[in-house]
Parts: structure tokens; sequence; C-alpha cells
């Protein structure tokens, strides 16, 4: 699926936020408070935004790009990621402590097992790093709940339709949040997973979460 999308997948994600995913990201960044001259992991990276956004920020700065998708990565290549790994985020390919920070777009409601990618990132990332987070959540209120799995079909919907001529072919966002978690309960689970700081930033309602998690240091 994600393979038929990713021509279209930088489209959708502006198109389902109003146009403000690329704010969101922006500030994801910005107040991730890097080192000079990081290094990131961009997990489930779809076309590289987080790569990019880390690059034109930090002046030598190293981003892997990470996803499932090949035709993702392609395109992240295009637009001038140089380093992405085809990747499992249950099982990364990469030593303890690799990473400064953490990124991850959209790729949480996506991962068979939340926990065991979690233990993962937190495992690649340095004391005292940082994981950046932005997804779709499942607002606390049930009202708003209700109405914004409803908002996501009906885009989705109209959105397949126009660009695939396929009804369901965006309706997984909505699919794949009905048996996901809200902002509060996977911050909670950051907690639990080693984060001494976690902050969120809610958006439509609480259907949009913006995390930042600090690794445990050492002591």
């Amino acid at each position: 699926m994600f393979s038929t999308i990713a021509p279209r997948y930088d489209f959708i994600t502006r198109a389902f936020s109003y146009g403000m995913d690329s704010r969101w990201k922006r500030l994801g960044v910005e107040r991730a408070g890097l080192p000079p001259s990081p290094v990131v992991l961009d997990l489930a990276s779809g076309t590289g935004d987080f790569s990019a956004l880390v690059g034109g920020r930090y002046p030598g700065a190293r981003a892997v790009a990470v996803d499932l998708t090949e035709r993702m990565l392609r395109l992240a290549r295009q637009r001038g990621v140089e380093r992405s790994v085809c990747g499992d985020a249950g099982a990364l390919p990469f030593a303890d402590g690799s990473f400064d920070c953490v990124f991850v777009g959209y790729g949480l409601r996506n991962f068979p097992d939340l926990g065991r990618a979690v233990r993962e990132i937190e495992r690649v990332t340095r004391p005292g790093g940082i994981l950046v987070s932005l997804d779709f959540f499942l607002p606390a209120n049930p009202l708003f709940r209700r109405l914004y799995l409803g908002y996501l079909y009906a885009q989705g919907t109209f959105w397949g339709l126009v660009l695939h001529g396929r009804p369901r072919t965006y309706t997984y966002i909505p699919d794949s949040l009905r048996g996901f978690v809200s902002i509060d309960e996977f911050s909670s689970l950051l907690r639990r997973a080693g984060y001494r700081r976690v902050d969120a930033s809610r958006y439509i309602l609480g259907g949009i979460g913006l995390h930042w998690a600090a690794k445990e240091s050492k002591a």
C-alpha cells in the first residue's frame, strides 16, 4: 500500500493537516535542541521530511532515513537525503546509543508492536538524547473521537477516489487509529520506557500529537 501511495504521500500529509504538517515538523526540529552536527535517525521516514529539515537547520548533520518501503526511500534520495536504510522499527540495525535524536513522522500507528518499537528507539538513542514524534492519536473525549474518525474517513474516501479511483486507499488512517492510543497514553508509555521528560503539543481536538521526550542520562 505505501509503495502505491508514495508519490502522493507528501500531498496527503498536507491535505489531512490543512497545510499545517510542515509547520509542526519544523517546530519538532526547532524544539529538539540538538547539538552541533547531530547524528539523527529519521524513522518511518517516508520521503524524508525530517531528514531534510535537520540538514537545513544543522550544518554538518548526519541523518539516516529508515523506512520499510523502498519506493519511499527512493523519493527521499531524489530530494537529497544521502543515507537511507530499508529497515524495521522493531529490529533496528544500529548499535546502542547511535543517535542524538530519533524523529518519527506518522509511523507509530503502523508499528505492529508499539512497545517493542519504543524500546528499540530508546536503545539506539544516546543517554540524554531526544525522541521527537508527530502522529495521529485518538482524542480522549469520546464525542471528539467519533467526530475525528468520521472526518478522517470522509477525507480518506474523497482523496482515494480523486487520486487513485479507489475510495479505501487512504481510509487506512482512521482504520489504524481505532486500536491506537491517546496522546496521554503514549506519553505514559514513553515514561515507562525510560524517558525522564516528556512534553506534548496537541492539535485538531487532540487528534494530532507532537511529542518531545528526553532519554535518561547515565549517572
